[in-house]
């Protein structure tokens, strides 16, 4: 018998591959192959538009074909296959590819290391972060296109929280880093494929995800069978990026190049304003999730012990010293500056 589970992957990998279907081509068009961590109701999103932009500029010179979510290999090895060159390129944070770089606990969720979107994008390109990543995976064989930012993290349950303490015992589909970080306060992370997160929800096999904001909450169904929305977050935006493998990115034409990362710029400016209102939207006229909150005299814990947590990490290499000595010198910055870069 087919299960409900093969039946919906095998219905997912058919739909996605009508909407990639390659067209005719002439002989010396150049293909990509670009797989995102994203499913393909998130990735019409988050990556879609971008890959179709690039597409339809760059004609019979060069294509890429977009696959989502653990269609050619799943996300924890994308690393590896782009580094192989099984896959051209990725969309994806370090964290949930496992890349094996001094800066791949920084990627997804590093705990409160951003309050808001705009943090990202300042930190990578006016702080000297894009130096580090691009330092980081060149000696591993990839290129490092750019870096943008997603929406915050918040948890999103089948029950409501309204204190530390009922966080104990969440069974939580969350990143890597996060999930080492929110262990201290009793959250089992779980880890399970992407596109059965809706049926664990369903199944009760987790209590509810740490990975994402309330826009993809609604984008991607979780909000169908989740109740509650934590107004409180441990990150003000994700961390992610566009990845090439190396050899293959040498090989395009500088216009190429640029065209390309062009076209991922403009994705990481979509992502922005489509999370930035959605968040806001969704919190005031969405009518799924019950908004609530943990007062922040008792969040401060949370946010007192993220600082730990860096230092922690600061332990782990030099590399990851000098990011966190940029998260703690930023973050200083932004509340000297105060309104309206930061409110408290």
């Amino acid at each position: 018998m087919t299960s409900r589970r093969t039946f919906i992957k095998a219905g997912a990998m058919a739909g996605a591959a009508a909407i990639t279907a390659p067209k005719v081509l002439a002989e010396s068009t150049i293909r990509w192959r670009l797989q995102t961590y994203a499913g393909s109701s998130l990735g019409a999103q988050v990556i879609k538009p971008a890959v179709d932009m690039f597409n339809a500029i760059a004609g019979d010179e060069m294509q890429i074909d977009l696959f989502y979510a653990d269609q050619l290999v799943p996300t924890s090895e994308l690393f590896q296959a782009m580094q192989r060159g099984t896959i051209d390129a990725v969309q994806s944070d370090d964290d949930s590819m496992m890349s094996p770089t001094d800066v791949t606990v920084f990627g997804g969720y590093f705990p409160f290391a951003s309050r808001y979107s705009l943090d990202v994008p300042a930190l990578f390109n006016d702080w000297g972060l894009n130096e580090i990543w691009a330092e980081q995976y060149a000696s591993v064989g990839v290129k490092h296109i750019s870096a943008g930012s997603w929406d915050p993290c918040h948890f999103i349950t089948t029950s409501p929280i309204t204190s530390l303490s009922q966080l104990e015992g969440k069974r939580v589909f969350t990143f890597p880093t996060a999930g080492r970080f929110l262990n201290q306060f009793g959250v089992v992370p779980v880890t399970v494929p992407w596109e059965d997160v809706e049926i664990a929800l369903q199944t009760g096999e987790i209590d509810g995800v740490a990975w994402c904001g309330i826009t993809e909450a609604y984008e991607v169904g979780w909000a169908d069978i989740c109740s509650h929305f934590l107004t409180n977050n441990i990150s003000g935006a994700w961390i992610g990026h566009f990845f090439a493998n190396m050899e293959r990115w040498n090989e395009l034409p500088a216009h190429l190049q640029t065209l390309m990362a062009a076209c991922f710029e403009q994705s990481h400016y979509y992502r922005q304003h489509w999370y930035w209102a959605g968040e806001a939207r969704l919190r005031t006229q969405g009518t799924k999730l019950e908004l609530t909150s943990i007062p922040d005299a008792e969040w401060a814990q949370v946010e007192q012990a993220a600082r730990v947590f860096w230092d922690d990490i600061a332990e782990e290499s030099e590399t990851a010293a000098r990011v966190v000595q940029i998260f703690k010198d930023y973050n200083a910055a932004m509340d000297r500056a105060g309104r309206p870069y930061r409110y408290s």
